[in-house]
């Protein structure tokens, strides 16, 4: 039954995800800063909200008395701030596709910052996938005239993102509360001085606006809550094979639904990202068996088979 349920949760985050294409142009005619501004103070408040509902607040105060892991949660902060901005400005501008790219190769780059930043070593599987994604992105740059900037953004922001909260190593809830609240007041700040300068579009597009406005922060909170309830329940193989519903989703929405176009490059690019990210995941998948394999024989299994 915990199983089940957190194969529902974890879906359901990644499908969430995976449609925000569909939410975000729905904002305008409010620009991608005041959208990303919105999206921080509203995701504050809601945060704010989960955090004394959950009664975290011990734990949200416990990252104060720690210099370092405040520091690494004021770069997770940075981080995904760029990252969202990027992404808005993506989904707003016709980007679709080339931001699901960026969630497409997250993995690799993930991987890859492991090696150059924690000294982690790779397997010669993983090594050959990190070697044809980089060919991919030399395909799709020739395809699109230039690097896909767009999808390095999103994969760096966010695997650096990750990075710091691995390092942090922080309870979902209460470091996304943390995040929201320490770029917040320069948000709120921001959206003061839109409306002085009469330049922003809070008010004056009806309350149907208002309302998907301040929405952006249930929208955020509502697949991380859902992802946090999966991580709880599933094993990690599983939820690294969710994780690529997001990209799927972004593609399928991108090319079907905004009508971008494909080049015969951009799909030779994507097929190598994809074969990349096959070679990636059949190698950890039969580590992963390897690993339960020897637990079993030593008379136990770790606690991410559960």
């Amino acid at each position: 039954m915990e199983l089940r349920r957190g194969l529902i949760a974890g879906t359901a985050a990644y499908l969430l995800w995976g449609a925000f294409p569909l939410y975000f142009p729905l904002l305008a005619p409010s620009g991608p800063f005041e959208i990303l501004a919105h999206r921080m103070v509203w995701t504050c408040v809601t945060m704010t909200l989960v955090v004394l509902a959950m009664r975290k607040q011990r734990a949200l105060r416990a990252i104060l008395t720690s210099r370092r892991k405040t520091l690494l949660l004021i770069v997770a902060a940075a981080t995904i701030t760029s990252n969202w901005g990027t992404y808005i400005y993506a989904v707003n501008n016709d980007h679709v596709v080339e931001a699901s790219l960026g969630y497409f190769i997250n993995p690799l780059v993930t991987m890859l910052m492991g090696v150059l930043v924690l000294g982690e070593r790779l397997r010669p599987a993983q090594w050959v996938a990190v070697g044809v994604g980089f060919a991919a992105v030399a395909i799709l740059t020739a395809g699109y005239g230039h690097p896909p900037y767009i999808s390095l953004i999103l994969a760096f922001s966010f695997g650096t993102y990750g990075l710091a909260k691995k390092q942090a190593s922080v309870g979902a809830v209460e470091s996304l509360a943390f995040e929201t609240a320490v770029i917040a007041p320069f948000a709120l700040a921001f959206l003061i001085w839109l409306g002085a300068t009469g330049r922003g579009h809070f008010v004056g597009h009806g309350g149907w606006h208002v309302v998907l406005l301040i929405s952006a922060g249930f929208v955020t909170a509502v697949p991380l809550l859902c992802f946090g309830a999966a991580a709880t329940r599933l094993p990690l193989a599983t939820i690294g094979l969710l994780q690529y519903l997001t990209p799927i989703l972004q593609f399928a929405l991108g090319v079907t639904v905004n009508g971008e176009h494909m080049s015969p490059e951009r799909w030779g690019g994507f097929a190598l990202v994809w074969l990349a990210l096959s070679i990636f995941t059949a190698d950890a998948l039969r580590a992963r068996r390897r690993l339960l394999a020897q637990a079993a024989e030593r008379g136990r299994v770790p606690e991410t088979s559960a």
